[in-house]
């Protein structure tokens, strides 16, 4: 399907927001993703004209929203030179990362950097449509500066009372900003603080492949089953 580029901006510090016009037709679930696919690019390389993307806006939005680390490739270059009202092609959606239907059953999303985006959607769906789900998303990140939606989300967790939100730096000696929240990587402790084990909640996990892999064996570790357990792993940032 053909698009184009309605708006791009700076979410975090090396990481952009690129917005497109949602074609006729195309829908989706929170936490899915797509394939972004340049038209004619001025420049490519070996990796192609080809990136899948977490689809970070919520279904509702008239637009598709993606957020990237800017990382100095010729796909990365083009994206972020493209002017407003440039084609692009989109292809989807794709994957099943997406909120289980058992509002009974808590969910828990632990997120490493870019990985925050399929939560961003899921968390905006879920608030704007009051789903009952109760939804605890624990976010990994060096610093606030490189924390994309760091606000936005600190704001949908006062609005939505089902939503608890827990950023945790890992960092702060390289940061500038004030921080009062936690620190320190995700690990048992940081979890058990706020998540009820007792509840059956389901966990999403969602970053670096290094990051999944061990937010995986801490959960085995804590005695949760991979049968509760989903995944997304995110390279090349």
């Amino acid at each position: 399907m053909k698009t184009t580029l309605t708006g791009k901006k700076e979410v975090a510090e090396g990481t952009m927001l690129f917005s497109f016009a949602k074609p006729e037709g195309f829908e989706y679930m929170a936490g899915q993703s797509l394939d972004l696919i340049l038209v004619n690019p001025p420049e490519t390389d070996d990796e192609g004209n080809k990136r899948a993307f977490s689809i970070t806006s919520d279904p509702s939005s008239p637009e598709l929203k993606i957020a990237t680390r800017m990382r100095d490739t010729a796909f990365k270059r083009v994206l972020r030179d493209m002017g407003e009202g440039t084609e692009i092609e989109v292809e989807g959606p794709f994957g099943s990362f997406t909120l289980h239907e058992n509002a009974a059953r808590p969910a828990v999303f632990l997120a490493g950097g870019i990985g925050i985006t399929p939560f961003h959607a899921m968390v905006h769906d879920a608030t704007t449509r009051k789903l009952p789900n109760k939804i605890i998303l624990f976010y990994s990140n060096r610093r606030p500066e490189d924390a994309t939606f760091l606000e936005g989300l600190t704001r949908q967790a006062s609005e939505n009372p089902n939503f608890t939100f827990v950023p945790t730096m890992t960092d702060m000696e390289k940061s500038k900003a004030e921080w009062s929240g936690a620190t320190g990587y995700i690990d048992e402790a940081l979890v058990k603080k706020h998540v009820d084990l007792a509840a059956s909640p389901i966990f999403y996990l969602a970053g670096p492949a290094g990051m999944v892999a061990a937010m995986r064996k801490m959960l085995n570790d804590m005695g949760v089953s991979n049968d509760d357990i989903r995944t997304e792993e995110f390279s090349g940032y």
